[in-house]
């Protein structure tokens, strides 16, 4: 069985790398985020990125370290909150973005993880989702024609894996990890235990380990909240 464990997010990603390639990025906001993995790509200073990715992360967290190093040149996002240099960056024209609502980004990357080139949907139908997409009636109703996504690269972050690259995610830090580790040429995962094989049982496993072709021990994580809400403590 070959190796898939590696010393560091750097080794994991040498030779994988260059100019103008296509990422996807598993996570929501910063909640199952490849955060080595990420700072990895930062110090790697590879730049002109297309990144398939729910957001970008917030300003300085997550994926927004690459916006601020200008190494990302487009986004695929269904959302672009809290991060004001996302913004900037949008606004000014510095950041190609494309905008896809968040089931058809799953979808997309879905699709493209199961060699499925297109898909039709309603969603975005008579909005500018829809400009310049071909459209077909199925049953008098208009649906687009969507492309699947397919990348270069995949990172993700999962909970638990064995040495085979089988792998557990924690609850909702699953979201966007399992379609985007899919859609990529090679999937590169960083976890917070890495287990021998034979240790997880197979019915629990989330992604299957044919999918990961390189693997990380991330830990120890320090969990980030977006926006931290607490209600007042109560007088005694």
């Amino acid at each position: 069985m070959a190796n898939k464990v590696y010393p560091s997010a750097a080794a994991a990603l040498e030779g994988l790398l260059f100019d103008g390639m296509t990422i996807c990025a598993g996570g929501f906001g910063l909640c199952g985020i490849p955060e080595r993995l990420i700072d990895a790509l930062l110090a790697s200073g590879v730049t002109g990125l297309t990144v398939a990715s729910n957001n970008a992360g917030i300003d300085n967290e997550g994926l927004g370290k690459l916006l601020r190093a200008r190494q990302i040149k487009k986004m695929i996002s269904s959302y672009v909150g809290e991060n004001k240099e996302f913004e900037r960056q949008f606004l000014s024209g510095e950041l190609e973005v494309e905008f896809c609502p968040q089931g058809t980004l799953a979808e997309r990357c879905r699709a493209g993880g199961a060699g499925i080139p297109g898909f039709y949907t309603k969603t975005g139908v008579g909005t500018a989702v829809a400009v310049g997409k071909e459209t077909k009636i199925f049953d008098g109703q208009e649906y687009l024609l969507e492309r699947a996504i397919v990348a270069d690269l995949s990172i993700i972050k999962g909970w638990k894996a064995d040495t085979a690259g089988n792998l557990v995610f924690r609850k909702t830090a699953r979201n966007f990890n399992h379609p985007m580790a899919t859609a990529g040429k090679i999937c590169v995962a960083e976890v917070e235990e890495i287990v021998p094989v034979g240790t997880l049982d197979p019915d629990q496993i989330h992604l299957p380990g044919i999918y990961v072709k390189r693997l990380i021990d991330g830990k120890p994580y320090n969990k980030k909240i977006e926006q931290l809400t607490v209600r007042r403590r109560e007088d005694a």
